[in-house]
């Protein structure tokens, strides 16, 4: 049994051991390596992560070949390219691991399942889906309105620990500046 997915699920709503072992049986582990990719550009995409350990970022490459970071994710946050995954059409984005990663998958019909089975699985998600929609939009705002600077402090405080734990090219793709000025503001 997994007590980290019991875990992070009653964090929000509680469920009896005979729920419990639905949900459980309805996710699947999944393990990564460093640099592995989880879901590739133009790839259709099934499946759905919760982070167990490991660290992963969503970005897209435009037509020049520059990457956009939308996304890192650590453990407990869900990560995927989920247009793909809910209007079932191929990925705009790229997810990879930075570490090597574990995960629990659920795919687009075990979805469906626990939500019609196990009704607080779907208030679950519909919160989650909340709080995903709350932080996109605080990242977009940020990106519109901030400074580079100020996006850089904003980034610190979110991700404490991760500016000594990624690479600087990494963190510069994510903040949408150059990697000479986040050495700028680094110093």
């Amino acid at each position: 049994m997994s007590q980290f997915l019991r875990k992070h699920i009653e964090g929000i709503v509680n469920l009896s051991d005979e729920e419990f072992e639905t949900v459980q049986s309805l996710f699947i582990k999944r393990k990564f390596r460093k640099r592995q990719f989880v879901i590739q550009e133009n790839q259709m995409v099934s499946e759905i992560y919760l982070i167990e350990k490991g660290l992963l970022k969503s970005s897209f490459t435009d037509q020049t070949g520059k990457e956009h970071i939308l996304q890192f994710a650590a453990a407990n946050w869900w990560i995927s390219d989920f247009a793909g995954f809910f209007k079932k059409e191929p990925s705009s984005l790229a997810v990879d691991c930075i570490e090597d990663t574990e995960m629990y998958a659920v795919s687009h019909e075990n979805l469906q399942v626990l939500c019609s089975e196990i009704p607080v699985m779907e208030h679950f998600f519909r919160i989650k889906s909340n709080f995903g929609y709350v932080a996109l939009q605080q990242r977009i705002l940020s990106l519109m309105s901030k400074s580079a600077k100020e996006r850089y402090e904003d980034f610190v405080q979110q991700y404490p620990g991760f500016i000594n734990h990624l690479p600087k090219q990494l963190i510069a793709a994510y903040l949408g500046i150059s990697r000479e000025t986040l050495s700028r503001l680094y110093t």
